[in-house]
């Protein structure tokens, strides 16, 4: 069978996801060396906190200085890529798109960058941000349920699709400042069945983070009902400054 594959492989080449140009030998990811060499990978130094990036060429990390003087309620944020150029094409099709099948590429680049940090923090389960059951029949899926159930797979963690709960809709985050971002997050999130996370180490994902507004208000919900620790994945974060 594998034979076969490696066979048809060559006379028919898989095309990358973003370009479409042949990828032989593509792999799981199905993208190409010109789009993945454009996506940029978060590594140090950063803010062990919120994860986002230091300006400085090398050095360790340390804590920004938001992180200092307003301690968010999450324990740690890592993400993958910088929200930019090629990645948040990929995000933005899976999404928007409705190309479900771009789950797994986007989970694979998440196993990728963030599997030592996950290793590190010994998580019990995985929490995905939820929708709003409106937008929920809008689009017809949870993005970060999608993502989520390749990465439970991969880490052997148990997936709660409906421990967390949006129990309000709120307006979409991307048109809105940082104060208004958490205004509207405020209040909209709710646990079910709280014994389920009593004393557990949540890892809560999302496709993207941008001012961690979102994932601040399910960290403090998560914590709350009684989850000893939440750390947070995505496999976006926004660059600083946007």
């Amino acid at each position: 069978m594998e034979l076969l594959r490696a066979f048809l492989d060559v006379l028919f080449p898989p095309l990358c996801h973003l370009c479409k140009a042949p990828v032989p030998g593509a792999g799981p990811l199905h993208l190409c060396d010109a789009c993945l060499g454009a996506m940029t990978p978060i590594t140090s130094p950063l803010c062990p906190v919120c994860g986002v990036p230091h300006r400085t060429e090398g050095g360790i990390d340390h804590l920004c200085g938001s992180c200092m003087l307003t301690p968010p309620p999450f324990d740690g944020v890592r993400g993958a890529l910088l929200f930019d150029g090629p990645l948040q094409e990929l995000i933005h099709r899976h999404k928007y798109g409705h190309k479900v099948h771009l789950r797994r590429p986007l989970a694979l680049l998440a196993i990728r960058h963030l599997t030592p940090f996950v290793q590190s923090v010994a998580p019990d389960v995985i929490i995905p941000v939820p929708l709003h059951r409106s937008r929920l029949r809008e689009r017809g899926f949870n993005q970060a349920v999608l993502v989520g159930a390749v990465l439970s797979r991969e880490w052997r963690l148990p997936l709660l699709r409906h421990t967390l709960r949006r129990v309000r809709p709120t307006v979409a985050q991307v048109t809105l400042s940082a104060r208004e971002r958490r205004a509207n997050v405020r209040g909209a999130f709710a646990v079910s069945g709280p014994a389920g996370i009593a004393g557990r180490r949540v890892l809560l994902m999302d496709d993207v983070v941008t001012t961690g507004s979102t994932v601040a208000e399910c960290a403090r919900v998560l914590k709350d009902a009684g989850a000893s620790a939440v750390f947070v994945i995505t496999v976006a974060l926004a660059p600083p400054g946007r």
